[in-house]
């Protein structure tokens, strides 16, 4: 075997493995250097907002979540677009009039 297929081969991933690597964990610091670029699954994004991810299936579903892109079978939540549907959210009290329109 070639040395550089062995080199290849000792990479991070397993060997025989066919997946990439687990991407690092987001923190706060490289989310706000590039907001913009910073894709989260349903997963990660559920935990973001916490809230269970099959509340983020439904919203997709049924409409009144946050916005989300495709591809191909993948969905994913822009940092942003998550952070502007929470605050969109906000109320001061129960009896501020927007807290019935978005309950």
């Amino acid at each position: 075997m070639p040395s550089s297929i062995r080199t290849a081969r000792t990479s991070s991933a397993a060997p025989g493995s066919r997946r990439a690597p687990a991407p690092a964990a987001i923190d706060a610091r490289s989310a706000e250097a590039t907001p913009q670029s910073v894709f989260l699954n349903n997963e990660e994004a559920a935990r973001f907002l916490s809230l269970s991810p099959r509340t983020l299936e439904k919203h997709r579903v049924i409409g009144g979540g946050p916005r989300f892109r495709k591809f191909g079978r993948r969905v994913v939540y822009a940092l942003i677009d998550l952070e502007t549907w929470a605050n969109a959210r906000s109320c001061e009290s129960t009896s501020d009039p927007q807290y019935a329109v978005v309950r």
